[in-house]
């Protein structure tokens, strides 16, 4: 057909004149070794998401969360443990060249180096095949991630005084006292706060204040010469009227 100067249209019949349905390929000649993403794929992993989602949420219903007592900036008695998920990660900040001078590189360099050698596994080990005899770099790398965590995950849990634990972070009852009072002002002004608190309720390390039934002159005795292991002698600093004052305060506390 001809239009114009030397201008021509060519029809190509190569292009069907109605679009054909998106039909996946056939993949039979390749059994266990791949499949159709879409919907093959993609369809069995949204369904093991929805049954671990479904699982968590049940878990956090049948056992919520722990709540400790409210953060007190004071106490620095208080030992931070992190969830169970963080736990090698707490483990691995005790030992010699990941604390201390080194926390750098125990918090920043290690798990660096092992999360991005993670992400780059697809790209180091790019083979079809999935049999674990056959991927030899990406199963190995998997397996040294693995092991490590749950080493050091156990390390972490064995390690650790849950029963110190569990008492710095229990719910106490609040203790009334006027905090105007002139035996709280030298509490505060004393190394005492440390370890009772500053609302003088305890911690892990020290019982709380209140309700003790010792006597003014019982806990003139204590605070001087201090009680072993946890309160050695010789932390008041005050004067005799100031510890007189400091040891009725405590007296008076129900």
């Amino acid at each position: 057909m001809h239009r114009g100067k030397g201008m021509k249209f060519v029809g190509d019949s190569r292009i069907p004149a109605e679009r054909t349905p998106n039909i996946p390929k056939d993949y039979s000649e390749y059994p266990g070794k791949t499949e159709a993403f879409w919907p093959n794929f993609l369809l069995k992993e949204w369904m093991v998401g929805a049954v671990f989602l479904v699982g968590y949420l049940i878990l956090t219903v049948a056992h919520p969360s722990p709540l400790e007592r409210v953060a007190d900036p004071t106490d620095t008695s208080y030992i931070p443990l992190p969830d169970w998920y963080f736990l090698f990660l707490y483990q691995l900040l005790k030992y010699k060249y990941a604390a201390g001078d080194f926390t750098l590189i125990g918090a920043l360099v290690i798990p660096g180096v092992a999360f991005t050698a993670l992400i780059l596994a697809p790209w180091l080990d790019r083979g079809p095949e999935r049999r674990p005899s056959k991927r030899p770099i990406a199963v190995g790398m998997m397996l040294l991630a693995v092991i490590s965590v749950i080493y050091l995950t156990w390390e972490s849990v064995v390690n650790h005084d849950w029963e110190q634990a569990a008492a710095q972070g229990e719910l106490k009852e609040e203790v009334e006292f006027d905090p105007n009072a002139e035996g709280f002002i030298i509490y505060s002004d004393q190394s005492c706060v440390g370890c009772h608190g500053g609302n003088l309720e305890g911690s892990g390390t020290a019982p709380t204040l209140a309700g003790t039934g010792l006597s003014v002159e019982e806990i003139k005795d204590i605070i001087v010469d201090g009680v072993p292991p946890n309160m050695p002698p010789g932390t008041f600093n005050g004067t005799d009227e100031e510890l007189q004052k400091l040891a009725e305060f405590i007296a008076s506390l129900e």
